[in-house]
Parts: structure tokens; sequence; C-alpha cells
């Protein structure tokens, strides 16, 4: 696979301040940027961008970003699957990964989380992927949302929803440790049945072994 990556652009006011959404960006253009400081939900920010830099580098890699000016206040990222992790098991080209998605505190309920994901599949070349989404409870604002677990999970799946991820049934043991964490994936419309059941049979890894 070549990997095409076609840029789009989205603008939209909320509050009187204009939000971008665009991506791909390449990591030229991220280093011209700055990082907000409460983009702490995977590692330290500093070290959340250095890793959104590193994803743009990479051949297959996405980075979307909604920004305000030049400060980037929310992103998603897209990836070939961890080598540790199943999803990665004969390094399938057409297997990505949204591996997070994420929100300025300052600027939640502004429609950002959405519009980063209805503008990564403005790209017709996302069709060729199944993209997956691991949603661990572990990593979810529970404080910050005032939401238990079940609830956050509900949001989760509304919220990815509307790029058209379903859940998909897993006996991973990460997902299955707790009944918060689920396995999501969108099936690109160019995606055959083969490769198809290439991801069920990674889904369901040593469902025979006794």
């Amino acid at each position: 696979m070549k990997h095409k990556k076609t840029f789009h652009k989205l603008e939209y006011e909320i509050n009187n301040q204009s939000i971008v959404i665009e991506g791909p960006i390449d990591e030229k253009t991220l280093k011209t940027y700055s990082f907000d400081s409460t983009l702490e939900a995977f590692r330290r920010p500093n070290d959340q961008f250095e890793a959104l830099q590193e994803i743009a580098t990479l051949e297959e890699g996405r980075i979307i970003i909604a920004r305000v000016d030049n400060h980037i206040i929310g992103y998603v990222t897209y990836h070939r699957p961890d080598e540790f992790e199943r999803w990665s098991l004969g390094n399938h080209e057409f297997i990505l990964e949204l591996g997070a998605v994420e929100v300025s505190k300052k600027f939640r309920n502004s429609k950002i989380g959405k519009n980063l994901l209805k503008l990564s599949f403005m790209d017709d070349y996302m069709e060729n992927y199944i993209v997956l989404t691991t949603e661990y409870y572990w990593h979810w604002d529970l404080k910050g949302t005032k939401l238990d677990v079940y609830e956050y999970k509900d949001l989760m799946i509304r919220l990815m929803a509307v790029a058209g991820f379903e859940v998909y049934m897993t006996n991973d043991p990460e997902i299955t440790s707790h009944p918060a964490n689920t396995l999501m994936a969108r099936i690109g419309k160019y995606i055959n049945r083969d490769q198809r059941i290439i991801f069920d049979e990674i889904r369901f890894k040593d469902r025979f072994f006794f």
C-alpha cells in the first residue's frame, strides 16, 4: 500500500473563537504550533506532542488536529498497531489503529472530538483500511467529566459512531479484563472478504486453543 494522504480543513466559530480542524499534518508543520497543557490523558503534554510528531513521520501515520490560531487544542492519531499487541499479528498494512483522541478541557462540548473524527474520514483513501480503536477505562477522564465508567463507555461509543465505528466482540485479554473496555472498528468500503476474515481471526485469536 502507498498510504496516500489528502489534506482536508474545516473551520467554524465557537464563542467568537475560530476553530480549525485540519490534517493529516506533517512533522514540520506540527513543530510550528504550540500544544495545550491540558492534553495530558496519555502522557505529559510535551512528551505527547513529541509522540505526535513522531507519528507524523510514519508512512501510514496520520495526525489530525484542532487549533485556535497556532495553538493545538485537540488531536486524533492513526498508525499501525503496536508490535506488542495482537492487532499487529501478520503485520497487515490494511489495519490501522486510532491510537488516541483528545480535546483540551477548556474546549469540551465544542464538537471538536466529533469534527476531528469526521474530517479524518473525508479522505477517501481511509476506505482502504480497517481502523480499530481499543477503549480502556483507565485512559478516561472520569474525574473531570463526573461520569462513571459505563456512562463514559456509552459516551465513547456514541462519539466513535459519528465516523462509522461499531462495537466488535473479541477475546483479547485487555478488553475482556473489564466490562467497560471496548473494541470498536470501522470497516472501509474497499475492504474485501478475505481482509474481513483476517480481522475476525485476529479478534478471536486462540479461540480453539485448549
